[in-house]
C-alpha cells in the first residue's frame, strides 16, 4: 500500500495571514510580490517530509515515524471558490488550514469558507494567526524555540487575560456553526473537537506546531483517503498562455500519470474530450518552477500541454483514457450534475469556474435563493433571454448572478431590462443579491397593494391656470406619492372633484408623475375660478378598505405616503369620526 502526500488547501479571510503563514513553512517571500498583499491565483507548493523535517525539528524530537511522504500545498485566494475545489466523491483537500487573525475574529469570507468546509465534509485545524499583534504581546528573546504553550503562559497576566477572551469568543462563535473547537494542547480527541493552534507567521511563533498537528492528523485519521490509487485522475485549475503557447495547470490527485498517456477532460456537459500529452511538466519542491517529467505520481502539481486544440474550462476533471468513452463520460456527468444542481424555477447564476459555479450554488441555497440555469463563462445572449423570461413569472428571478466574469459585447444591447449583479467577492455578490430581492420584493408587493389606486397629494399652483372651465387645465406639483391618470381627486372638505383626464409635463403628455414634480393637469367637468381657487391641496379619493388595507402594509409605503394618508385620514374623519378605526 502506498501512500500519497494530503493535500492541505490554506484558506480564510482576505489579510489574515494565509500566505504569510505558508511562507514560513516554505521560507519565501512571495506576498511581497502578490498585487496588494492578496494572492492573485492559486499556488500550489509540494512540500516532501525530508524538507519538513529541517523547518521542524520537533518531528524528529517527537519519537513519532511517520509514513506521509510529505504534503501538497494549496494557497488560495480570499474567496470561497477556491476553497472549493472539488473532485468526485468530495473536496479535492484533504485537510483544511483555516487561518483566522485572532484579533479580528470570524469575518464574512470566514463565515463564507466554514459553509463550504461543512458543505464539503473537510476535515480542518485553525491557526490562530497574528497573536504577536495582541497589545503588549512578549515575543521569544531566546534563540531557542519555545513551545507555544509556554510562549502564552509566560506572558503578562493583562495579556493572557485578552488572549483567552479572543480564543474563547472565536470558540463560542464556531459552537453556533456546529462545531466544537479548542486549543489543541487541550484536546484529547481530534475527531470530535477542531484544533486552534496560536501562530504569528511574523514571529514564526507556533509554526512548528502548525505543521506536527497537520502530520499527526494526516498520519492517524486520513489513511485510508491518502492511499494511492492505480488510474490516475486530477483536477485543472486554469489554463494559462505564454507566448502561443496554452498550458494546463492541473492537481494530479490520485495515481500515476505518464507522458505517453492518453487522457479525457471533462466538459461543461459531461462530454469527453480525448487528448495526448505533448509536454508534462511537475512543479518542483517548494518554489514556483516546473520540471519536464515522463512520470509523476499523486498528490503533485501539474503543467501540461496538449496535442489537441480543445475548450478546457477551469474546474474540469481529467482521468485515463481507458477506450471506454461510454464510461467515462457517464463518471463526468455524474460528478458534475451532483454538484450543479438547478431547479424548475429561478434566477441565472455564472461564474469563471466550476469550483466558482458549484461554491456560489452553496451560498445561494443557503441565501434561500433558487437557481434555474448555472454556467461557466461570461454573460451571453442565451442567459440574458433566460432572465428576461422570468419577467412574465416572477419579476424576482429576472436576475443574472455574475462571479468574475463580464458580459459578452453582443449580449449588452438586450440587458437593460434585467438585473444584472456582479461581484469578484463571492460573499459580496450573495449580500447584494439578497438585498435587490429585499427591495425589488417590497415594490412588487406595494404595486399589488396599490391595485387599482395610488395615494397621492397635489399642490395646486394658482398662478398657472391654462384653462378656466371644460376641461379645467392648471398646474400642480406633486407633494408626495405618485399621480397617475384617471385617479379620483377630492379636496380638503372631502367634497370630489372629479378624475385627472391628462398629465402634461413639459409640453409632453406623459402617463405619471412623482414627488417634486411640477406639471399641468386637466379635470373635466370642474370650474377652476369657483370650485379650486382656494382651494390649497387636492387628495386621493380612498374607500375606507383601502384606507385600511395600506395602514396594515405601512412597511411598504414611503415616509411621504404614510404622512398622506394620515391627512386623508383626517379630512374623512370632519364627516364621520370613525372613519378608518
Amino acid at each position: 500500500m502506498t501512500i500519497r502526500q494530503p493535500i492541505v488547501t490554506i484558506c480564510g479571510h482576505v489579510d489574515h495571514g494565509k500566505t504569510s503563514i505558508l511562507d514560513c513553512l516554505r521560507d519565501s517571500c512571495i506576498q511581497e510580490k502578490e498585487k496588494g498583499g492578496i494572492t492573485q491565483k492559486i499556488s500550489f507548493t509540494l512540500y516532501p517530509m525530508n524538507q519538513l523535517k529541517l523547518a521542524c525539528p520537533l518531528i524528529d524530537s517527537s519519537g513519532v515515524k511517520l509514513n506521509i511522504p510529505g504534503f501538497l500545498l494549496i494557497d488560495t485566494p480570499g474567496h470561497a471558490a477556491f476553497t472549493n475545489l472539488r473532485k468526485r466523491g468530495g473536496s479535492l483537500a484533504d485537510l483544511a488550514v483555516l487561518v483566522i487573525d485572532i484579533n479580528e475574529g470570524i469575518k464574512p469570507q470566514t463565515a463564507e469558507v466554514i459553509q463550504i468546509l461543512k458543505h464539503n465534509k473537510t476535515p480542518f485545524m485553525i491557526a490562530l494567526n497574528k497573536i504577536d499583534n495582541i497589545s503588549g504581546w512578549q515575543a521569544n528573546t531566546t534563540k531557542e524555540p519555545q513551545p507555544i504553550k509556554e510562549v502564552i503562559e509566560n506572558q503578562p497576566q493583562r495579556v493572557k487575560q485578552l488572549f483567552d477572551e479572543r480564543y474563547l469568543t472565536l470558540i463560542g462563535v464556531l459552537n453556533s456553526y456546529d462545531f466544537d473547537a479548542d486549543l489543541y494542547y487541550n484536546i484529547e480527541d481530534f475527531t470530535k473537537k477542531i484544533a486552534l493552534i496560536p501562530t504569528s507567521a511574523h514571529t514564526k511563533q507556533g509554526i512548528q506546531e502548525l505543521i506536527m498537528m497537520l502530520c499527526g492528523l494526516s498520519q492517524k485519521y486520513l489513511e485510508e483517503r491518502i492511499t494511492l490509487g492505480k488510474e490516475p485522475k486530477g483536477v485543472i485549475l486554469e489554463v494559462k498562455k505564454e507566448k502561443s503557447t496554452h498550458y494546463a495547470e492541473a492537481i494530479l490527485y490520485d495515481g500515476t500519470l505518464t507522458k505517453s498517456d492518453e487522457i479525457a477532460v471533462a466538459s461543461f456537459d459531461g462530454s469527453a474530450n480525448i487528448t495526448k500529452i505533448r509536454v508534462l511538466e511537475e512543479i518542483q519542491p517548494l518554489c514556483s518552477k516546473f520540471k519536464p517529467k515522463d512520470k509523476v505520481q499523486a498528490s503533485t502539481g501539474l503543467r501540461m500541454q496538449f496535442t489537441e486544440k480543445i475548450d478546457i474550462l477551469p474546474g474540469m476533471p481529467f482521468m485515463l483514457h481507458n477506450n471506454n468513452k461510454e464510461k467515462i463520460e457517464k463518471e463526468f456527468k455524474k460528478e458534475i450534475s451532483e454538484n450543479i444542481k438547478t431547479s424548475n424555477k429561478g434566477i441565472i447564476a455564472k461564474a469563471d469556474s466550476l469550483e466558482s459555479l458549484e461554491a456560489l450554488l452553496v451560498l445561494l441555497k443557503q441565501a434561500n435563493v433558487p437557481v434555474l440555469r448555472a454556467g461557466i463563462g461570461n454573460i451571453n445572449k442565451k442567459d440574458i433571454t433566460s432572465a428576461k423570461a422570468n419577467l412574465e413569472i416572477n419579476e424576482l428571478d429576472a436576475v443574472i448572478v455574475s462571479f468574475n466574469t463580464h458580459i459578452e459585447e453582443d449580449a449588452k444591447e438586450i440587458s437593460k431590462a434585467i438585473k444584472i449583479i456582479e461581484n469578484e467577492v463571492v460573499y459580496k455578490l450573495i449580500e447584494d443579491l439578497v438585498n435587490f430581492r429585499t427591495v425589488k420584493s417590497k415594490e412588487i408587493e406595494k404595486e399589488r397593494l396599490l391595485g387599482l389606486t395610488t395615494i397621492c397629494k397635489l399642490k395646486i399652483l394658482p398662478q398657472y391656470v391654462f384653462r378656466n372651465t371644460k376641461p379645467a387645465i392648471f398646474g400642480v406639483r406633486v407633494e408626495g406619492g405618485k399621480l397617475i391618470q384617471n385617479l379620483k381627486m377630492i379636496n380638503n372638505k372631502d367634497e370630489e372633484v372629479g378624475r385627472i383626464k391628462n398629465i402634461q409635463s413639459e409640453n409632453q403628455s406623459v402617463d405619471k408623475a412623482t414627488e417634486g414634480m411640477e406639471l399641468a393637469i386637466s379635470i373635466p367637468g370642474v370650474n377652476f375660478e369657483r370650485q379650486l381657487k382656494d382651494v390649497p391641496f387636492l387628495y386621493t379619493e380612498l374607500g375606507e378598505k383601502q384606507f385600511k388595507n395600506f395602514k396594515n402594509n405601512k412597511d411598504l409605503l414611503s415616509s411621504s405616503e404614510i404622512r398622506i394618508l394620515q391627512e386623508i385620514a383626517e379630512i374623512k374623519r370632519q364627516k364621520k369620526t370613525e372613519w378608518g378605526l
